[in-house]
């Protein structure tokens, strides 16, 4: 009886893990990534200079959705929430909800910090048009849906910690910027907006 009780311990903890791997919506997992510099809104609302945020106060590094953005990947509305239901409040959207950091168009330095690295196919980044609605939720239509930066990992394993350089477009005030790191080995990605007040 002790042993049957035991294989079915193990295959319920089996069957939770199979689970969470395939549906990142199901439960929460500490091991991913966030962009620290320029500071995203997730991270923002980690260090509490972004209020009413929700779950993503304790869990930055966990905004992972589908991959494929943006012909697949999160819905329109649901871009900075990557679709996953615990983090929704990071999908609202005005000219004042969330504290902007400043940055300058041309060369810039983005800064992940990893919690647990994954396979990497790559990073990309994407910037909403000029003359883009900062009232209305994030969609495609608000980007320039070429990436103005990218870099091809190839499947390797990164480090802990990863800059990449990247040149910035010309831009004046308050755009968003949306980093994407792409896992290998998953159907999925993780998904960083910057709330940039953009300065020449």
């Amino acid at each position: 009886m002790k042993l049957s009780f035991a294989m079915l311990s193990l295959a319920i903890l089996v069957l939770i893990s199979i689970i969470s791997f395939a549906n990142p919506n199901t439960l929460p997992n500490p091991m991913h990534g966030y962009i620290d510099f320029p500071s995203s809104r997730a991270y923002l609302c980690s260090l509490g200079k972004n209020g009413n945020c929700g779950q993503v106060m304790v869990e930055p590094q966990s905004v992972e959705g589908r991959k494929g953005f943006p012909r697949h990947g999160p819905a329109d509305g649901k871009i900075a929430s990557a679709g996953h239901r615990w983090f929704g409040e990071l999908d609202e959207q005005s000219a004042t909800r969330w504290t902007k950091v400043d940055v300058s168009p041309g060369k810039n330095t983005f800064h992940w910090t990893l919690t647990a690295p994954h396979r990497t196919t790559g990073w990309e980044y994407f910037i909403t048009k000029q003359d883009w609605d900062p009232n209305a939720p994030l969609a495609r239509s608000s980007f320039d849906l070429q990436p103005f930066c990218s870099r091809t990992d190839g499947g390797e394993m990164p480090s802990f910690e990863v800059s990449i350089d990247c040149d910035v477009p010309y831009r004046t005030g308050y755009q968003v910027i949306l980093g994407v790191w792409t896992i290998y080995d998953t159907g999925n990605a993780f998904y960083q907006v910057i709330d940039a007040n953009m300065k020449p």
